[in-house]
């Protein structure tokens, strides 16, 4: 006879795929069951340590875990490519961001330093902690992008986590009390996501039992420098278009343009899902580019910075269109 607590392990199990159930539904139950007296089965629930472990071997079997299906392996793929290429779009465009701020700051004699200064003192002191970690903690994502590439997993789930941190700050602020925001803060939400969906799948996807990660091509530092060299260039060569998304959405249009043009040198030499990933990135800084261009529509004098985010929006809807029909004959063709 199935006592209460079985029916409950077995439908916390059905959070894991049919396929994994089906050949190991039965020595679990077992396993859970074995040192708990029957007479106590009906007065008892898994723990809530039980339900963590069975939820992450069900994140785990669908992103690629040995044995998965094949679906399941190309959803790995896609994911930890999207986790990868964010990462590196993040990096690039915090370290160029703060490079070129303190240059200008250091160069501009006292005046300049003082701007640069007063951006961290002369407020209160939660304000002050949060504008140091604003600055600092996006850093992170280069040590986030280089530990994934090197295989250190754990330091580079913790790296993302903490660049992604200062991006809550704008959403959380209103709850302490400091005034709400006029309106829905749309730039805020669409900049929170482009940080922690990519943190959180590169926790997800990049599992123990995952492959390492690498690029299609080139070395780490290399493709830093590029992304780095594409990223400061946009901003040094346009600065009068340029605003908080430029450089990352410039960045994104030059990788996934040199991404196409390798695979079509390639063939199909390339990466499962990874088209598809291109695309879900381009819209998530398609999102953060309607939405940081969006209060400028009605601003007089705006029209040189409006051009340039217009032209650089249809540039993204072009090219996550191209990426996903690449990625959608990519799925029908396997």
């Amino acid at each position: 006879m199935t006592t209460l607590l079985e029916t409950r392990y077995r439908a916390v199990l059905r959070l894991l795929p049919a396929s994994y159930r089906r050949e190991r539904e039965e020595e679990m139950v077992e396993t859970y069951l074995w040192d708990i007296d029957r007479d106590l089965q009906d007065q008892s629930r898994p723990t809530l340590g039980e339900v963590a472990s069975i939820a992450a071997l069900a994140v785990r079997c669908r992103l690629g875990a040995p044995g998965s299906p094949r679906r399941y392996a190309v959803l790995g793929s896609a994911v930890r490519l999207f986790a990868l290429a964010a990462v590196l779009l993040q990096a690039a465009s915090a370290v160029v961001d703060r490079t070129l701020e303190l240059t200008w700051s250091f160069t501009h004699g006292a005046s300049g330093r003082q701007m640069f200064l007063s951006g961290f003192t002369g407020r209160g002191a939660t304000d002050t902690v949060v504008a140091v970690l604003t600055w600092t903690l996006p850093l992170l994502w280069t040590v986030a992008y280089f530990a994934l590439l090197h295989d250190r997993r754990r330091p580079a789930r913790y790296s993302a986590l903490g660049a992604a941190l200062p991006a809550l700050w704008p959403l959380v602020r209103p709850l302490t009390g400091d005034g709400m925001p006029p309106g829905v803060p749309w730039y805020e939400t669409s900049a929170a996501l482009l940080a922690w969906l990519p943190a959180l799948a590169l926790c997800a996807a990049h599992h123990r039992d995952a492959p390492p990660a690498r690029l299609p091509a080139g070395s780490p530092g290399l493709v830093f420098l590029a992304g780095c060299v594409v990223t400061g260039g946009s901003l040094v060569l346009v600065p009068g278009v340029a605003d908080f998304v430029w450089a990352p959405a410039t960045g994104f249009v030059v990788g996934a343009l040199g991404w196409l043009l390798w695979r079509a040198r390639r063939g199909n030499g390339h990466s499962p899902g990874a088209a598809l990933a291109l695309a879900a990135l381009g819209l998530l800084v398609l999102a953060a580019r309607v939405a940081a261009l969006y209060p400028w529509l009605h601003v007089p004098g705006a029209g040189v910075l409006l051009g340039g985010g217009l032209g650089q929006t249809a540039a993204l809807v072009l090219l996550t269109a191209a990426l996903a029909v690449v990625g959608g004959r990519d799925l029908a063709r396997r």
